[in-house]
């Protein structure tokens, strides 16, 4: 008895893994340990008998979370538009574009990749979509097998890092911080890995030409009568929407202030946001008038893309910026996107009631598998904190050398390896909310100077997910390489276009092609740990408000000179109902606890305890 009272927390993580070890499903493992353990610990005297008594309020208090519908609401979007073969359209499109150029087509993998993210949100639907339509491309035209893979699975990825992302949704509610916040600071790192990723093809395009051949004169699909590309006119285009865009972002604070109320200045991501929304639609409503009124001013291809890619850029954008200005939360901007997916499935002639039913079915079954592994997480949670399991490790990584550094780099050397065997799901709900005490406790002396120190979550939690994406890389369990195994071609086949013998794609070239892009994302992770200005810089900071400097300003106040601050000046909870009552819980805890079942819990638990 004993040894079980002073090994408790070990000897739960023990039970943990023989759960998982035997097969057990993850949610269902996390509960039986939970539960097990605790009724151990009211056996040996650890707990009281009423430990789980407020349990049933947790779980109604996950039911009850609002965050957590934002979940749903982007995977249904992100189901719809990829039913309605948006994917298909953008990869055709885009690959026309940036096709004459070597590493063209990866490129255009890459950029359709970030797009489907930003919008699906969905790897495993981005990378078999991309695998089925973008690599018998590839492979036709000579690409390189390693280059071709590794762009395909890596770009599918990008749903975890660019915003709306799932995996920032589940960080935010598992540190206590908000979504909006931590789209926030997501952004731009998960756009300069995009950017990286670009650069490293427009390497390999300068090394290795060979590697990356450009589309031939016969691929290319989209020709004006007199064979030119039309690539002048999209680049025309481009250069008008782009300078409506300036003149918004030049503008954005005067117009969107008042509207709003809002005297201070707009951060930088929401100025960026809409006037790429500005620009995007003013693009779509040239394009139509030039087919409605058959002007001819735009090409064929310049049409093309406007009415492939505006939209789902509009959607994006719509969605990002009602939160990122405030008019929406995340779960509003969820199904406000869900609609928009609707409603363009719907302008396609896409939707039917077999697109719906999918999409209804899919949604259910990720937000049930969510909500179970939540829920069982918090049934370990609450024995593993009644055991103070927290303190325990707290204790194991205060003592690691290299302080709040040293703290960092094992965590992520610690994510980088369950990512290799468990999905990211079970780290954010098993791993992440025994770390959070600690990185609050330790990450703020790293922050920039004058950064908050509630800023230090929001760093973690963007760190954590940029790791996490290697999760899909890392061989031997990389979801993203199995995806792209079931797609990709087992056996030799004659192609139907060169009429060419095109060998099979073998797992291990699959592999291979993983290796560069885990780099490079290792990259950004170091990256976003040395600059945490990169997280911070684009995340509104909370006003603090100063009571000495209020309570002076009010003494000074015309009139006010040499009289007694009131009550209500002295105590802003003063005449508010239920200050008083609040007042006397602060000073008697005990009368706190009755009135918190959660604290009468603790308190009862920790006098249990039998004394060391």
């Amino acid at each position: 008895m004993e040894f079980i009272a002073s090994n408790f927390v070990p000897l739960m993580f023990t039970g943990l893994l023989v759960f998982l070890l035997m097969g057990f499903p993850v949610a269902f493992s996390l509960a039986a340990t939970g539960l097990f353990f605790g009724f151990v610990g009211m056996e040996v005297g650890l707990f009281p008998s009423n430990l789980f008594q407020a349990l049933p309020l947790r779980v109604f208090g996950i039911m009850q979370n609002d965050t957590l519908l934002a979940i749903p609401f982007f995977t249904f979007m992100g189901i719809i538009l990829e039913r309605s073969r948006m994917a298909e359209d953008l990869l055709e499109t885009v690959a026309q574009v940036f096709g004459p150029v070597r590493g063209g087509l990866a490129v255009a993998v890459i950029l359709v990749g970030a797009l489907l993210a930003a919008t699906t949100g969905v790897v495993a639907a981005a990378v078999i979509s991309m695998g089925l339509i973008s690599l018998p491309i590839m492979l036709r035209y000579g690409y390189n097998r390693t280059i071709a893979t590794g762009t395909i699975t890596a770009s599918g990825t990008l749903a975890q890092a660019i915003p709306p992302s799932l995996v920032l949704i589940v960080l935010a509610d598992q540190l206590g911080r908000s979504v909006g916040d931590m789209y926030a600071g997501g952004l731009l790192p998960g756009l300069m890995l995009v950017g990286l990723y670009l650069a490293f093809i427009a390497a390999v395009a300068i090394i290795k030409p060979d590697w990356v051949p450009a589309l031939p004169q016969e691929a290319r699909i989209y020709r004006e009568e007199n064979g030119a590309s039309g690539h002048r006119s999209l680049l025309a285009l481009l250069a008008i929407c782009g300078v409506a865009g300036y003149i918004w972002s030049q503008n954005h604070n005067a117009i969107i202030g008042p509207m709003i109320g809002r005297e201070m200045p707009a951060a930088g991501d929401e100025v960026v946001i809409l006037s790429i929304t500005v620009a995007s639609l003013l693009a779509l409503a040239l394009a139509i008038v030039n087919r409605v009124t058959r002007m001819g001013l735009l090409s064929k291809l310049a049409e093309q893309v406007t009415f492939v890619l505006i939209p789902p850029l509009v959607l994006i954008f719509l969605v990002l910026g009602t939160i990122f200005l405030g008019i929406a939360t995340p779960t509003e901007g969820g199904a406000m996107g869900a609609l928009g997916a609707i409603i363009m499935a719907a302008a396609r002639r896409r939707l039917g009631v077999d697109l719906m039913k999918q999409a209804a079915e899919n949604t259910t079954k990720l937000a049930i598998f969510v909500l179970s592994i939540l829920i069982g997480s918090t049934v370990f949670s609450f024995t593993f904190n009644a055991a103070d399991g927290h303190f325990w490790v707290e204790h194991l990584f205060v003592q690691l050398p290299g302080g709040a550094m040293g703290f960092l780099i094992i965590v992520n050397l610690l994510v980088f390896v369950l990512g290799m065997f468990i999905d990211f799901f079970e780290i954010a709900f098993i791993v992440v909310p025994m770390l959070a005490p600690v990185a609050e406790k330790l990450l703020p002396q790293l922050l920039p100077e004058g950064a908050p120190p509630e800023m230090a979550l929001i760093w973690f939690g963007i760190i954590l997910a940029m790791n996490l994406q290697t999760s899909f890389l890392t061989p031997p369990f990389g979801f993203a390489l199995f995806y792209l195994r079931s797609v990709a071609a087992r056996n030799d086949y004659t192609d139907h276009v060169t009429k060419q013998r095109i060998p099979a794609v073998t797992t291990a070239q699959i592999y291979k092609g993983s290796i560069a892009f885990i780099v490079l994302q290792l990259i950004m992770v170091a990256a976003v740990i040395a600059y945490p200005t990169l997280v911070t810089g684009n995340v509104e900071a909370s006003v603090k408000v100063d009571d000495a400097a209020v309570s002076d300003m009010l003494n000074n106040m015309p009139g006010m000179e040499g009289q007694e601050p009131s009550a209500e000046e002295t105590d802003p909870t003063a005449g508010m109902q239920g200050a008083g009552t609040q007042a006397e819980e602060a000073a008697d805890p005990a009368a706190a606890a009755e009135d918190d079942p959660m604290k009468a819990l603790e308190e009862a638990a920790k006098e249990a305890k039998p004394a060391n």
